[in-house]
This record gives structure tokens, C-alpha cells and sequence, in this order.
């Protein structure tokens, strides 16, 4: 897979000029800003934000119910999740008012044994969104620091502060459409997308500025290394989402574990968006400072 899919990015590089190779992956970025933008505009955040971010609670119990009857039974309280592991089951309600959290605690505790009661105030949940943000930031400054020490030159490094941030923000876009929310394992995930989207355009840059021979040739090679990279770390994901989503097909002792599966199609899609983002947005940008500033060398 690997080989075929470097064969024809390669190939598609090749025929086409750096505007193109530019244009597309930032008409998608665009696309995903406006998704974000709707729903900043609609709910004042630019993504839906999980029970950790936004206050809620948690309440675990034993009970041979099914998740679609206990779905069904709390429907009216803010219901957000509803999980099964075993004879044992795991809601999240929203935020609520003392007295409708007073109701549900009293009527759980009454009618079900072994329950936990686990709350997050919205107070720090706001207080996880800044630590969120403040991570997010520190992780950009830092990575456009040390990419501007290795190669002491602006366009190169911009591109990569850019590919990376276009790989979150797209993979934010397809969170909004799939609904799915920001919690402390989606943070993460976002993160380590940082880390991925560096590794590639790193290993991108280097060899087109700091090898012999024309961009092309250097930006073939690098693709080999980089694809073959990128889809090892698909395959791993994939299997990490089907088992953590789908392993309840299997047995069923075993639920769906939501945050797992969120984390794993969180990073597919994203590595998904760096694959386009590493070889045509960047790939543009550095093909296009190379063949522009090579007659000012010769010159020299």
C-alpha cells in the first residue's frame, strides 16, 4: 500500500506546478476553519467540549439493563453517554442544576447497588480548557523555535508551523462533523498529531535543502521514507479503533471503549490530512523556495 500510494503522490507532484500542489490542501484547510467557525459561533467553542471541559457527572452502577433501556430511562437528565462493561454500566449527564442532580443521585442510589458518583465542576472545567490551550501554544512555539535553529531560514520553517497547524485544524473540521467531543484523550491526540506532522515535514525539508541533486529526486525519496512511515502508523490505528469500537460484536463482556476509539479516528484522520498536508502543501511550498532562490546561489 505504502508503495503504491508513494508511486502516485510522487507521480502527482511531479506534473504539477506549485500552485496547485499549494491550493489544494489549503482550500480544505479553509473548509475546516469555516466548520469551526459555525460551531465557535453557535456554542462559543470551536469544537463540541466533553464533560472534562465543560463540568458534568459521572455515574457508574451494576444493573442488568441494557444500555439502549437505560438510555431510554435518563433521556431527561442531560444524558450524554451511556456504556456497558459486564453487569456494569457508566453514564455521563451534562451539567445540571443542584436540584435535578439531587433527583438523579437520590433515584440511582435507591434503585441500583454499587454506585460511584463522580463530579466535575464547570469551574475546573474552564479551568482544563486554559491548560489545554496554554499546551497547545507552548507546543507550536517550541516547534517553530527548534525548526527555525536547524535550518536558519524562514519559508522552511513557516511551512512547517503551517502544515502542522492545518493537520489540527482539519482534524478539528472533521471532529465538528462527526460530533465527536474534546475530552483530555482528544487533547492528546491533537498533540500527538503536532509530533507526527514535525516528523514527516522535518524529514521533507532536510532532504530537499540539505541533500544533492533536484527537488524532485530529493522529495521521491523522502516521500518513500515518509509514506512508509505514516501508513505503519495508520495500520496500528486501525486496528486500535476497530477493537476498541467493534469488540463488542466479538463478546459481550467487553464494551465499547469510547476513548480509545476517539483517540485512534481522531489521529487517523489527522495523519490522513498530514499525508496531504506534508506532500502537496509543503512539498509546494519548499519546491517552490528552492527553484527560487537556486539562480541567486549561481549568481553568487
Amino acid at each position: 500500500m505504502a508503495a503504491i500510494l508513494t508511486e502516485y503522490l510522487d507521480s502527482f507532484v511531479r506534473s504539477c506546478d506549485d500552485k496547485k500542489l499549494i491550493a489544494i490542501p489549503l482550500a480544505v484547510l479553509v473548509l475546516s476553519l469555516l466548520v469551526s467557525g459555525f460551531v465557535f459561533a453557535t456554542t462559543g467553542a470551536p469544537v463540541k467540549l466533553g464533560m472534562e471541559f465543560e463540568g458534568g457527572t459521572m455515574i457508574a452502577f451494576e444493573t442488568q439493563e441494557s444500555a439502549e433501556a437505560l438510555e431510554l430511562a435518563y433521556s431527561t437528565h442531560s444524558l450524554v453517554d451511556v456504556r456497558k462493561t459486564g453487569d456494569r454500566a457508566i453514564l455521563q449527564f451534562g451539567p445540571m442544576d443542584s436540584e435535578s442532580q439531587s433527583e438523579l443521585e437520590k433515584a440511582i442510589t435507591s434503585k441500583y447497588s454499587s454506585v460511584e458518583i463522580k463530579q466535575i465542576g464547570a469551574l475546573y472545567g474552564k479551568e482544563l480548557q486554559t491548560q489545554a490551550l496554554i499546551a497547545l501554544c507552548l507546543s507550536f512555539i517550541g516547534m517553530a523555535l527548534v525548526v527555525f535553529l536547524i535550518f536558519r531560514t524562514a519559508v522552511p520553517s513557516l511551512a512547517v508551523v503551517l502544515s502542522a497547524f492545518s493537520d489540527i485544524a482539519i482534524a478539528i473540521g472533521f471532529m465538528n462533523l462527526v460530533g465527536i467531543e474534546l475530552s483530555l484523550g482528544t487533547v492528546a491526540a491533537l498533540l500527538m498529531l503536532i509530533g507526527y506532522s514535525v516528523d514527516s515535514d522535518i524529514l521533507l525539508t532536510t532532504r530537499v535543502l540539505k541533500r544533492r541533486g533536484s527537488p524532485d529526486e530529493n522529495i521521491g525519496r523522502a516521500m518513500h521514507t515518509g509514506i512508509t512511515m505514516t501508513t505503519t502508523t495508520l495500520a496500528a490505528l486501525v486496528v486500535m479503533y476497530v477493537v476498541s469500537t467493534f469488540s463488542y460484536l466479538v463478546t459481550s463482556s467487553v464494551s465499547q471503549i469510547n476513548l480509545l476509539s476517539d483517540i485512534a479516528i481522531v489521529l487517523i484522520f489527522g495523519l490522513a490530512a498530514d499525508l496531504m498536508n506534508t506532500w502537496l502543501l509543503n512539498t509546494g511550498i519548499l519546491r517552490w523556495h528552492v527553484r527560487r532562490s537556486t539562480p541567486r546561489r549561481r549568481r553568487a
